[in-house]
């Protein structure tokens, strides 16, 4: 303390962080490859940016959301060109808040209630259906497409049902899903359609003769920061939209079901705090604590949204490095096509790609294949559940028969569930890994 006593505040605070970057390039630089290293399928990419604005976070104290956190969602918000994002504590909280979001009562109508159905797949990570079933809403799955892994738009219809609310859909590993032909069915039988963005934040995707990104065009969008994703904050999500209503719906949802939109921290932005009247509640009840909605605290620590915003000023980069990976590997395995199923980018799509999928071809035995893989050092995935719909947490309502529909016997997510894996292409991955995780998939597929 003693070499602090004579300094400001915005002194030692520069001292500390000067001291803090000179720590993180020290002992936190990414060490080089060597063959024989292990290669894992993602990884954090930082350096002294994101420890520096940790700790100046940390300085402030502030623990909840602040500062950092608005800065964020502004950041984002501009990167992806929308005019609303709400921060949140993890990618399966902001498809949580999305869903809820489209329960309001609010919205009238079209507001999703218990016995509704929302289109979706199996092919997938869990928390993408999840909320469905969590709110008593029912699922209907329809299946999807191989070498693309998204949803199969040609069944659509013959998923709609006149209780059919709206469409809920990741783009899978980065690679957007047909988006033209998704939007014009939800538009067509006005439906709403959240795109879980998750593992695919910098996807473009060209609509009308406009390249957008994806997680902006349908009604709400959704991103996860956790750390193997595309940016990180460790643990962190949000949710965005270009809808006004919806965005207060969100944000209401997000802060205990709070009709008020003061920010933690503030009082009576709006000036009439003690001067109105909420549903039956006396006149000049205290606004602040007016509910709207059964909600949730599903808010992000400032803590969190400081690493966020220095991982925000390298996604441009970090997508770029992901297609150059991406397009590197693909081209080391085209040798291998009558073994492997390569992926395929979505027409009209510029992915972001999230990691390499390969389905084995009849004869490779996908087990086999990744013990291989695995056991000379190169970190493989499931494509997440595979089919949900074959998971212990499934099985009550597989043996009731209720609580869900199915289009068909969805072969190709069978397919996936049987004789699918991915792996890496993250940014901090060097020509000499890629190359290396070519040359052990080679000779994986290719062993008797």
């Amino acid at each position: 303390m003693a070499t602090l006593e004579n300094k400001t505040e915005q002194e030692a605070r520069a001292e500390i962080l000067d001291l803090v970057k000179q720590y993180a390039y020290t002992f936190h630089r990414r060490k080089p490859y060597r063959p024989g290293d292990r290669i894992p399928y993602a990884s954090r990419v930082y350096d002294q940016a994101e420890m520096v604005s940790l700790t100046d976070a940390a300085l402030d104290f502030w623990l909840t959301s602040g500062r950092y956190a608005a800065q964020f969602e502004a950041g984002l918000a501009e990167y992806l060109h929308v005019k609303h994002c709400a921060l949140v504590n993890s990618g399966s909280s902001a498809n949580l808040l999305a869903f809820m979001t489209l329960t309001s009562p609010l919205l009238g109508e079209r507001a999703i209630r218990r016995g509704d159905e929302v289109i979706t797949v199996a092919a997938g990570f869990p928390t993408t259906v999840a909320p469905i079933i969590q709110y008593g809403a029912v699922p209907v799955f329809v299946d999807v497409t191989l070498p693309q892994y998204n949803v199969d738009a040609a069944q659509l219809e013959a998923a709609l049902s006149p209780r059919t609310k709206a469409v809920m859909l990741a783009h899978t590993l980065g690679n957007p899903f047909d988006v033209g032909a998704v939007k014009a069915f939800c538009d067509r039988h006005g439906l709403w359609l959240v795109e879980d963005n998750c593992d695919a934040l910098g996807s473009r995707y060209t609509l009308g003769g406009e390249e957008r990104f994806t997680g902006t065009i349908g009604d709400l969008g959704t991103s996860s920061f956790y750390p193997p994703h595309h940016m990180t904050m460790g643990e962190g999500g949000a949710v965005y939209t270009n809808d006004p209503l919806l965005a207060r719906i969100c944000v209401s949802f997000r802060d205990w079901g709070r009709d008020c939109r003061c920010p933690s921290g503030v009082d009576n932005l709006c000036g009439h705090r003690f001067d109105r009247q909420y549903g039956e509640l006396p006149l000049g009840y205290d606004h602040k604590y007016v509910y709207s909605h059964f909600g949730y605290n599903l808010k992000a620590t400032d803590l969190q949204a400081a690493v966020g915003c220095a991982q925000l000023a390298k996604m441009p980069g970090f997508v770029e490095r992901r297609r150059h990976n991406f397009d590197r590997l693909y081209l080391a395995l085209e040798g291998a096509a009558d073994r492997l199923i390569l992926p395929q980018a979505e027409p009209h799509s510029r992915p972001s790609w999230f990691g390499f999928l390969l389905t084995c071809r009849p004869g490779v035995d996908r087990n086999a294949v990744v013990r291989r893989v695995e056991a000379a050092g190169v970190q493989t995935r499931m494509l997440f559940a595979g089919n949900l719909l074959r998971h212990p947490c499934f099985s009550p309502m597989r043996a009731s028969g209720e609580g869900y529909r199915a289009v068909g016997e969805l072969p190709n997510t069978d397919r996936i569930m049987n004789d699918t894996f991915w792996v890496g292409v993250y940014p901090g991955m060097t020509d000499d890994m890629v190359d290396e995780m070519a040359r052990v998939i080679l000779a994986a597929v290719n062993e008797p």
